[in-house]
């Protein structure tokens, strides 16, 4: 007897071909009914045997396609309807958008074989995509996900790509991206005066490889934003493009044009294949000290002994190094500290000096996104998110505690995000930047009220640091004021602590969790600088109970800038000759005399990491933000644990002293040990202190985040000497930086955490 379900799925199941593959599946139970995308997810009726309804159902559930993530499915009998056939319709929307969105994927296998065949239709076209890859979350107006909600709306399908559109064994098959050379995109080469140049589009990317390899800069529109590119083997060409962009040592990206070609040059451990070549496609940090390629590794990566790599996961990438069959340099295409820019018009006023031809299209990114960027420890394989943004922004998939309330969080400061939990998914906005920058500060604080408009929603409170000088909270104090909504202050290391105990779901263990919080800068409750602390948090009480001892914050800003100054806060007088050359007389006294005063103090275990940079004449000024820490990890060749020692023991009273552990390392200076073994032994001490408050508190439960965790040396030390006795956890979707705050505060507002 046949029977009639509803059956809802919800998750990442809208842009995805989910309704395709259900559409397949029906017809091969024999079943009758209809599918759709709705605000919730997929929404499907379908009429026929038992049996048959249930072998569908648990097909689609066991087996989605490749790129669905179900995260919730329901199944209710409904009246019995008789349907003539099986069909796709096009959503309804009943009601406000409750459903994951849908992040950008990585060009398939089957697109990048269509745009080398000369026999295809879709030959050397650049904007080739399929219900498997291509641009989702960049080009979306709304939801649900079809092609009126999204940027594509002004390109209208031909005949051809209308029969692939509606031929249900076609990959095609109501692929909402669908453009082809004949109804889709055109793309041109401009100069950097806005001067179309007369090249054809089928010999674009052939005369855009001859530019890059005569020395010349172009401006590429991507899918997701605009890159900077330039010959990775050319040193004149990439220091012209330092010299341009201000960006005079920060490592550039570059991007190869197959695996295949950049195993030619350099061994690619297993776990950071699969990350080059999975659907999100980031960058991938890796090892370059067996490097055999041509590249001028020296200018791309000044002083270090890692490249950020990564693979072409767009036609227009992929026909650029089909094209060029050389790798490149491919950067974020702003000047230093602005956001990556995607409007046509803007790039070309703010990149005419630093590019000298443009690759333009007039397809809209609605959600301009960076690459995100991924490095695993080299020991312990322990994977560590650098930058959360093209792949994996807006949806968050893990456990979340249900809510009443719709929380709008506004992150932190220097490398700020959105988060938004407006029903039962949360949010997380890409990457957004210092909000020092007017430009940064503009699209977050339009993501945040996108966020707010999409889901046609206002927040019923808003989170922000307790920062009082942060763009976030000043923002989120007008806009709560707008909207006639309360605040709620949230202090930035509980909210990093809380990120890691809301990404493992720990909140609801009663066992006592340690917190180990170490980053460059946060406001403490004391009106301090924190940022080398211990919290316990348990039954969602969470306190503070040690921190490094407080030295001098001096000349504001400056400080994290200049590893000096944090050099000279911590240098005893004893010790005062090893840096007094890096000042100029008028200098020292300037910062001796605020030295002398009662001002502010901090606990920064990153500002700790800049002051042995600069003892170490390493670095004195950074170029780029954590560029001091980076070098010295980047000094460690090679290690065993057993031959470390540590400068410093936690005190009988519980004094970690910041004093102490300087004065011993200026010690072993002063004493010709070498420079890689007091680096070690500076993160041995950090990693055995971690263990050691754990027993004093009788804790084996540690969380630890903060920009100082993405030092993949004292991850793998963590590893080592908890040796299985203790469970570490870490930030793994989100990364430890302060891109986990936003995130973190709405876990605090949740979980009701107290004092």
């Amino acid at each position: 007897m046949s029977k009639t379900f509803e059956i809802i799925f919800s998750g990442q199941v809208q842009g995805v071909g989910f309704r395709p593959y259900v559409y397949n599946a029906a017809h091969t139970n024999g079943l009758t009914g209809f599918v759709s995308n709705n605000e919730n997810g997929v929404i499907i009726q379908v009429t026929g045997e038992l049996s048959a309804i249930e072998q569908f159902y648990k097909g689609v559930l066991s087996s989605p396609p490749p790129l669905a993530r179900i995260t919730s499915s329901s199944v209710e009998e409904v009246p019995l309807r008789n349907f003539e056939t099986f069909k796709i319709i096009l959503s309804k929307k009943g009601g406000k958008l409750n459903l994951n969105l849908t992040p950008d994927f990585a060009i398939c296998s089957e697109c990048k074989e269509e745009i080398k065949d000369p026999a295809n239709r879709r030959y050397h076209y650049p904007f080739t995509t399929c219900v498997n890859c291509g641009p989702r979350w960049a080009i979306t107006h709304t939801f649900p996900f079809e092609r009126e909600n999204t940027t594509l709306e002004k390109f209208t399908m031909c005949k051809d790509c209308g029969r692939e559109y509606e031929d249900p064994a076609d990959r095609r098959f109501h692929s909402q991206t669908n453009t082809c050379s004949t109804c889709g995109i055109p793309i041109f080469l401009t100069d950097n005066e806005s001067n179309v140049l007369p090249v054809a589009q089928e010999n674009l990317f052939f005369h855009v490889a001859g530019l890059i390899k005569n020395g010349k800069i172009v401006a590429i529109k991507n899918t997701g934003g605009y890159l900077l590119c330039c010959d990775a083997a050319n040193e004149a060409a990439i220091k012209k493009l330092r010299q341009r962009k201000n960006r005079p040592r920060k490592p550039f990206a570059v991007l190869y044009p197959s695996i295949e070609r950049l195993e030619q040059d350099l061994h690619v451990p297993e776990e950071e294949r699969k990350e080059l070549k999975n659907v999100q496609s980031p960058i991938v940090i890796i090892s370059s000290k067996d490097f055999s390629g041509k590249l001028c590794v020296d200018q791309i990566a000044s002083g270090l002994s890692y490249l950020g790599l990564m693979l072409p996961y767009s036609a227009i990438l992929q026909l650029l190094t089909e094209a060029l069959q050389i790798p490149i340099i491919a950067t974020s295409g702003n000047i230093h500290g602005s956001p990556i820019l995607s409007d046509n018009r803007k790039a070309l006023e703010e990149l005419a000096g630093v590019a000298d031809y443009f690759v333009q299209h007039h397809l809209e990114i609605r959600n301009p996104q960076d690459d995100s960027v991924i490095k695993f420890s080299p020991k312990y394989r322990h994977r560590i998110v650098f930058r959360r943004s093209r792949g994996f922004a807006p949806g968050y998939f893990g456990e979340i505690a249900s809510s009443r309330e719709k929380i709008l969080a506004l992150g932190a400061h220097l490398k700020s995000s959105v988060s938004f939990l407006p029903n039962d998914h949360l949010y997380i906005s890409q990457y957004l930047g210092n909000l020092d920058n007017a430009d940064v500060y503009t699209r977050f604080s339009s993501t945040a009220k996108y966020f707010v408009s999409l889901f046609e929603q206002e927040p019923d409170v808003i989170l922000v640091d307790s920062h009082p000088g942060y763009n976030s909270n000043l923002f989120g104090s007008e806009y709560a004021c707008q909207l006639g909504k309360p605040i709620f202050e949230v202090q930035h290391h509980k909210a990093h602590f809380a990120s890691v105990l809301g990404e493992h779901q720990l909140f609801s263990s009663n066992k006592k969790v340690l917190g180990v919080i170490w980053d460059g800068t946060g406001y403490g409750d004391d009106g301090q600088i924190w940022g080398g602390e211990f919290f316990i948090c348990q039954d969602r009480n969470m306190e503070r109970i040690n921190h490094f001892t407080y030295f001098d914050w001096i000349a504001g800003d400056k400080m994290a800038k200049e590893p000096r100054i944090s050099c000279l806060a911590l240098c005893d007088p004893l010790h005062a000759h090893l840096i007094s050359e890096k000042f100029t007389p008028q200098e020292l006294s300037l910062y001796q005399a605020l030295l002398r005063k009662d001002g502010l103090k901090t606990s920064s275990v990153g500002r700790i990491f800049d002051a042995l940079a600069s003892l170490l004449n390493i670095c004195d000024r950074n170029s780029y933000e954590g560029e001091a820490a980076i070098l010295l990890e980047n000094r460690i060749t090679s290690y065993t644990i057993d031959n470390c020692t540590s400068y410093l023991d936690v005190l009988e009273d519980g004094i970690i002293s910041s004093q102490a552990l300087f004065k011993n390392i200026c010690r072993d200076l002063l004493s010709g040990i070498p420079t890689e073994k007091i680096i070690t032994n500076f993160f041995y001490t950090l990693a055995k202190l971690v263990f050691t408050v754990a027993d004093r508190n009788g804790i084996k439960d540690i969380a630890l985040s903060g920009g100082v965790f993405q030092n993949a040396c004292l991850v793998d030390m963590l590893y080592e000497l908890g040796n299985d006795n203790y469970n570490l956890y870490f930030n793994r979707e989100l990364s430890p930086n302060d891109e986990n705050i936003s995130f973190g505060q709405i876990m605090v507002y949740l979980n009701r955490i107290e004092d």
